[in-house]
């Protein structure tokens, strides 16, 4: 009976690869990787050649997922990765993790680099108690979603596109108030890493100004 392991993988400094993460690269039979192309520069960066890598992303995961199923039955190691980060957290490696679950596979995810939770950590807002809502809907049922967290006690935690922040934090000001305290962290671990605290009011100010690049996490304290 094979094994899936998820591995994590840098969300920008390279050097925040786990020694356990290269082995299990190294000794994988097959990688199952959500864009072949990172996953390529990334082993190439490691030194690790000779490696099947095989698609599983957005766009193909129903599709192909009981297929993905068997081949971790024949294989003797798996490996499931992302683009950058822990796969399954927003993110369709998770459909891969519950059905070879559901099919009594052994899986094991090996701890590393996620976004939220340094994100969470440096914007200085409680993290004893939050919840994590991954990205905002695109259209239905992103009002819904705001309102929802009006009166939330706990840290909000959100992913966002740089492409949309305007747009959330323009929403924050109308739906949650001007005066909530928000922090933006953008590029985490890369070069031009960037905490922004304030008001939404503010933080909103000082993007319309700068626009920016990059992953983004948005931030929003408790009420």
């Amino acid at each position: 009976m094979g094994e899936l392991i998820v591995v994590p993988t840098p969300i920008g400094n390279l050097e925040d690869i786990t020694l356990r993460a290269i082995r299990m690269l190294k000794e994988a039979d097959l990688i199952y990787s959500e864009d072949t192309r990172v996953t390529k520069r990334l082993l190439n960066h490691l030194e690790i050649a000779g490696k099947q890598i095989v698609a599983f992303h957005a766009h193909n995961e129903h599709k192909q997922l009981e297929r993905c199923v068997q081949t971790v039955k024949e294989n003797t190691l798996t490996v499931l990765v992302s683009d950058a980060g822990t796969p399954a957290i927003s993110d369709p490696g998770f459909l891969l993790v519950r059905a070879c679950v559901e099919e009594n596979l052994p899986v094991s995810c090996l701890p590393g680099p996620t976004a939220f939770v340094p994100a969470l950590v440096g914007s200085g807002f409680p993290c004893d108690r939050f919840i994590y809502e991954g990205f905002l809907p695109h259209k239905k049922g992103r009002q819904t979603k705001w309102l929802s967290i009006k009166d939330e006690e706990r840290t909000v935690v959100f992913y966002e596109s740089p492409h949309r922040i305007l747009k959330a934090l323009e929403e924050c000001v109308e739906l949650l108030g001007p005066e909530r305290e928000v922090c933006v962290a953008r590029e985490i671990s890369k070069l031009f890493e960037e905490f922004k605290r304030g008001t939404a009011a503010e933080v909103l100010a000082y993007y319309k100004a700068k626009p920016p690049k990059g992953e983004i996490v948005l931030m929003i304290k408790g009420k």
